[in-house]
């Protein structure tokens, strides 16, 4: 299934679907918090940038090629806000696609991250035809380095001191994964 302004991609505990105007404080929220954003490329500096975002990705069609979609992690009995997903859709199927993901701290550690990313990949590798998955990490983070390990990714690059972030030159780990290694989670 598609994720489309009226379909939703629904797991277990989650749905993940457009993110709406009223989701902008929450947004802003845990996307402004220091802790969240330590590894992040986006920092809303107000709760008007978090309402930009959403507008801004309102019209964008999912998927659309180049581009990264963002997309709602809701709990999926309440409905309420837990964190976001963005996808970039690569130009062609036989480049690798990328996703990133950012929960609530409140929301974190409950395996909310591991499920949204393996509904992705299930879709990536499936429907969408890909061939091929990344992920770019700084190798302080070690929680998004646990997940990508425990979906299957491995590494394949360790950067150093390849990417200018905030004030410092930092590292970049890639990870990868192959349609062919793909083993959904049980």
């Amino acid at each position: 299934m598609q994720a489309t302004r009226d379909k939703a991609i629904d797991t277990a505990r989650l749905r993940l679907d457009r993110m709406e105007p009223g989701d902008a404080p929450v947004l802003f929220a845990y996307r402004g918090d220091d802790a969240v954003a330590r590894y992040q490329g986006w920092k809303p500096a107000s709760l008007a940038e978090a309402e930009a975002f959403i507008a801004g990705q309102a019209d964008l069609a999912f998927p659309t090629k180049d581009a990264w979609c963002q997309l709602a992690v809701r709990d999926r009995a309440t409905g309420e806000l837990v964190g976001d997903l963005g996808v970039h859709f690569p130009a062609s199927t036989s480049d690798a696609i990328e996703f990133g993901v950012s929960l609530r701290p409140d929301r974190q550690g409950r395996g909310y991250a591991r499920e949204a990313m393996a509904a992705m990949l299930e879709m990536a590798f499936g429907e969408w035809g890909y061939r091929r998955s990344v992920g770019s990490v700084d190798p302080r983070n070690v929680a998004s380095i646990a997940l990508l390990r425990s979906l299957g990714f491995r590494q394949e690059a360790h950067h150093v001191e390849s990417y200018f972030f905030r004030g410092e030159w930092v590292d970049d780990v890639i990870y990868a994964m192959l349609a062919r290694e793909w083993r959904r989670p049980g």
